[in-house]
């Protein structure tokens, strides 16, 4: 068969052929594969990471990054952010000109084995930001979230992330690991000006503890998935005050941790 090759009618994907097996039989045929490649991530002239990502707008994706491991605070802390014309390695020279990449790297439960330079264990502040939601309000944006677009809708082999403010969606990424989804997610929220603090963040994935450490970063109260958590993340929730919910359907949720934000219809 032949190999994969770039498809201008889906960006982010690849035109493959394949054989396609039926109960009534096997034809050869062609269509899109989401597409992978290695980012790497150099900070002031060393390299930090490299990440197995979707290979566009590849510098949203290191300044979420960068933020959500603590590494800068805003875009000010950047000098210099210099994408390499082929997409695949991006250079950000930090105002710190002092800083070295960490020594400890902990490889993360993502699918790749990701990885993170903070440890969730580390005691932080509960999060003060409030919103108040309803479930039914939860489930019709989680609706929305899913809704399979063109091309997703044709291989479903995105994760993604979004951003509501409790009424709409002001922010939506995709990628294919669910933690690249959540550092693109902030990383264009930072690049757009958009502040996370208070709002709804939705994910398509799992919830493991470095996606909850993701969040608590952005001050997001709320967060939310039609999978499920880990034991460990329900326990990081509970005490940094986030409300977590899982297994969101078109008639139910399921509850975690802190589940006064939610207005549930025996309580409106």
């Amino acid at each position: 068969m032949d190999e994969p090759t770039s498809s201008r009618d889906y960006p982010g994907f690849t035109t493959t052929t394949y054989r396609e097996h039926g109960r009534e039989g096997a034809a050869d045929t062609s269509g899109p594969v989401i597409s992978e490649s290695f980012v790497c991530l150099y900070v002031n002239g060393a390299e930090l990471a490299t990440l197995m990502a979707s290979p566009s707008d590849a510098a949203e994706l290191v300044v979420g990054f960068l933020r959500s491991e603590g590494i800068i605070e805003s875009l000010d802390d950047t000098a210099e952010i210099v994408p390499a014309p082929n997409g695949r390695c991006v250079d950000v020279w930090l105002k710190d000109r002092a800083f070295r990449p960490p020594e400890r790297r902990i490889v993360t439960s993502g699918c790749g084995g990701g990885v993170s330079f903070d440890d969730v264990r580390r005691r932080r502040e509960p999060i003060s930001a409030d919103l108040a939601l309803s479930t039914a309000r939860v489930i019709d944006l989680m609706a929305e979230f899913t809704r399979p677009v063109e091309p997703r809708g044709k291989t479903r082999g995105l994760h993604a992330a979004a951003l509501s403010d409790g009424e709409r969606i002001v922010l939506k990424r995709e990628d294919i690991g669910r933690h690249n989804a959540i550092d693109r997610l902030w990383g264009r929220a930072m690049l757009d000006g958009v502040d996370p603090a208070g709002c709804l963040l939705m994910s398509t994935g799992r919830i493991s503890s470095e996606m909850l450490l993701k969040a608590a970063r952005m001050q997001t109260p709320v967060v939310a998935s039609r999978t499920t958590p880990t034991s460990l993340t329900v326990g990081l929730a509970r005490e940094w005050n986030i409300t977590l919910i899982g297994y969101v359907r078109s008639n139910l949720l399921r509850v975690y941790s802190c589940p006064d934000r939610l207005i549930s219809p025996e309580r409106a």
